[in-house]
């Protein structure tokens, strides 16, 4: 599963430049030239970041980071703010608007792939390695495996994708509706009894190993993952 950038500029040789330079890093590039374009793109993807110029035509990149941490679908996705702008004061705003990171133009691809990396592996437990842990139970990212113990766990792709979410965001409690917004993709129109039915084939694959367990219905508000009883 790639990891998947939005380049949010309005000069396009600036998106041109940087596609070539990530997409050469193996990411997954979606572009936007304005706010307006962006809050489409969002609507119907879901990046793992989003790079966010300062200056764009028709809102400042800091208000449209300020409004994404304020969507409770946007908010998680980190943010680095590409600008001219090299003032402290400026670099203090927008970090205070949400940014996790700041980078002065120009920069050069190395820097800016090596900053992508290091607010994904801040940002989420599944870009920090290859795979993910709970007791016994492992999830492999790049064999596309889960093993507890010593013993194969068969799962759909989609139970997959559901179980590498909750064990990316641990102990956090996600209604059906988010759940359908982070795992089947916002632009995809499927009932919320639909996440149910998913939950409970991956409850069945685990039960085996009695790390169903994890799996935690939290009565009035959804699902949580979670190590503890």
């Amino acid at each position: 599963m790639s990891t998947k950038l939005l380049v949010v500029d309005d000069e396009a040789p600036i998106r041109e430049m940087i596609r070539f330079t990530l997409q050469r890093n193996g990411f997954d590039i979606i572009e936007a030239e304005d706010g307006r374009s962006a809050q489409i793109q969002l609507s119907e993807h879901r990046p793992d970041l989003i790079l966010l110029d300062w200056m764009l035509p028709d809102v400042s990149g800091v208000d449209l980071a300020r409004r994404f941490k304020k969507d409770n679908n946007t908010s998680e996705i980190p943010i680095i703010m590409l600008t001219a702008r090299g003032e402290e004061d400026d670099k203090v705003r927008g970090l205070e608007a949400g940014a996790d990171d700041y980078i002065t133009k120009p920069f050069s691809p190395r820097e800016l792939s090596a900053r992508i990396k290091a607010v994904l592996r801040r940002s989420s437990p599944a870009h920090a390695s290859d795979s993910l842990k709970a007791h016994e139970l492992e999830l492999d990212l790049q064999s596309h495996r889960v093993t507890v113990g010593d013993n194969a766990v068969e799962l759909g792709p989609t139970e997959f994708r559901l179980l590498q979410f909750f064990m990316s965001h641990q102990e956090r409690v996600y209604s059906r509706s988010q759940l359908l917004d982070q795992v089947w993709g916002s632009n995809v129109y499927v009932e919320e009894r639909t996440v149910d039915v998913h939950i409970r084939r991956l409850r069945k694959a685990l039960a085996d190993s009695g790390t169903e367990r994890f799996i935690q219905t939290v009565r009035g508000a959804g699902y949580r993952f979670s190590t503890k009883a």
